[in-house]
Parts: structure tokens; C-alpha cells; sequence
């Protein structure tokens, strides 16, 4: 697990980026409470999913609308057909800590 900052630094309902080891990380704190982190790139556009909506346990792209579900790393809607790869988030002493292996099997 590698350290990506302090929890407070991600507010609720809200993502911001960070890369770790030239892997670019859409860091999710969701509206359940908790923190997901998924690749940062779109499956079906190379945009970048840090820069779309919060909405539950979910990440909208913001160029076409695909919503990701940060669990799983599905897409539920059209046009993205491809999954995205989720990794394991923890919080320790405040902190996020995130595994570079993918929790879904996914890879980029």
C-alpha cells in the first residue's frame, strides 16, 4: 500500500487526481463515507474520469456520459462498454493508502 495524502484532503462526494508510479488515480471520497480509487482514464475515451461527477458509489465521465460503478469498476451505461480498473483503498491514521494491484482483475 502506498500513502496518497490525508483524508481530509478529499471531501465527501468529491475526486481529485494523483498519479503513483506513472499510474494515473481518480481518488474517490463517496457519498456512502467511503474512499474508492479507480484508473484514471476513461474505457472508452482517454479523458480523464478525476475531472466527471460523484453520484453515489459512482463516477460519471464527463465527455459521454458513461457512470462507473467504483466497486467494481463497471460500466453501467452506454457508451463505455469496458470495465476500469479499481484498486484497494485504506485509511490509516487519517491517511490514504492504495494498492497498485487491481481489486477487479482489470489492467490498462
Amino acid at each position: 500500500m502506498i500513502r496518497i495524502c490525508s483524508a481530509e484532503d478529499v471531501s465527501k462526494g468529491s475526486v481529485i487526481r494523483a498519479e503513483v508510479d506513472g499510474t494515473p488515480l481518480a481518488l474517490v471520497h463517496g457519498e456512502d463515507g467511503e474512499f474508492y480509487a479507480a484508473y484514471d482514464e476513461c474505457s472508452h475515451a482517454s479523458v480523464a474520469l478525476s475531472e466527471g461527477e460523484v453520484e453515489g458509489c459512482t463516477l460519471e465521465c464527463w465527455l459521454h456520459g458513461s457512470r462507473f460503478d467504483l466497486r467494481t469498476g463497471e460500466p453501467s451505461g452506454l457508451p463505455a462498454t469496458e470495465p476500469v480498473p479499481v484498486y484497494p483503498v485504506e485509511v490509516r491514521d487519517g491517511d490514504i493508502y492504495v494498492s497498485l494491484t487491481p481489486s477487479n482483475g482489470v489492467t490498462r
